[in-house]
């Protein structure tokens, strides 16, 4: 009788996970540009974070509304991508502090290429990326040297990843991200290099990272100007490694103590 009823329990149980199966995670992919240059890319990346996030098991909203930068609709989502905004990307002081409190609740970021040229009067913003885009040179080929081949956004790399694309110059590092992948500057063609990153970084200048901050998890990478990009099984698989370090496990502790974007 026992081993019936405890069969009976299996089953039921079962039945209920079936009935009731884990919720996905919800992921926004913000595409807001200020007023300035837009990347044509945008409609490319989008298309791409859909099929990543289907491959995922992943919802993928899209938007370019600030509108959707409210304390509520972000409790929604697992992970903010902010897929090449520029310039301002937000119109309220609120909207600023909502992103601010996501962070700190222990949410999820990924930045991709001109997320680094959004909100240039911000220094929380810059922090939390990890840098600020400075300048770049002609789009080219050269080669970027792998620095952590350990990460998933890099673990299908060998020593070195020859690209073409936009070599992101970037300042306002901060000094706590973990440097993925790197510019091999000697193999960057630009007449104002010694301007400008010079030798302040040696031969190498970050490209990607990623970092805990504040309680959350954000992954950055320079890359992706090229529309191309978003179709590159290469370039996808590491876009999907940084995504899915950023939804890692992450501790959902208070940081009513943390510093407040001002």
């Amino acid at each position: 009788m026992k081993i019936k009823l405890l069969l009976l329990t299996v089953v039921f149980g079962l039945g209920s996970v079936f009935a009731n199966p884990p919720a996905k995670k919800r992921i926004l992919v913000y595409t807001k540009n200020g007023k300035g240059y837009v990347h044509k890319n945008i409609p490319f990346s989008v298309e791409a974070w859909k099929k990543i996030g289907e491959a995922n098991k992943l919802i993928v909203d899209v938007s370019d509304d600030p509108a959707v930068m409210n304390t509520e609709n972000l409790a929604k989502y697992s992970c903010l991508v902010f897929s090449n905004t520029c310039n301002a990307i937000f119109d309220t002081e609120e909207q600023k502090q909502a992103l601010v409190d996501y962070i700190h609740a222990g949410g999820a970021f990924v930045g991709i290429h001109s997320a680094s040229d959004s909100e240039k009067s911000w220094p929380w913003f810059a922090t939390m990326v990890g840098g600020r885009f400075k300048r770049h040179p002609a789009f080219q080929s050269f080669e970027i040297k792998v620095i952590d081949k350990n990460h998933p956004s890099t673990s299908m790399l060998g020593e070195t990843w020859t690209k073409e694309d936009e070599c992101y110059y970037m300042n306002e590092f901060n000094p706590n991200i973990q440097v993925l992948l790197a510019a091999d500057m000697r193999t960057v063609k630009d007449s104002e290099k010694e301007v400008y990153p010079g030798r302040t970084f040696g031969d190498y200048l970050p490209l990607a990272w990623c970092h805990e901050f504040e309680g959350g998890r954000v992954f950055y990478t320079a890359l992706g100007h090229d529309s191309k990009d978003y179709v590159d099984p290469v370039f996808i698989e590491h876009l999907t490694g940084g995504l899915l370090w950023a939804l890692g496990e992450n501790s959902k502790v208070s940081h009513s103590k943390k510093k407040s974007r001002k």
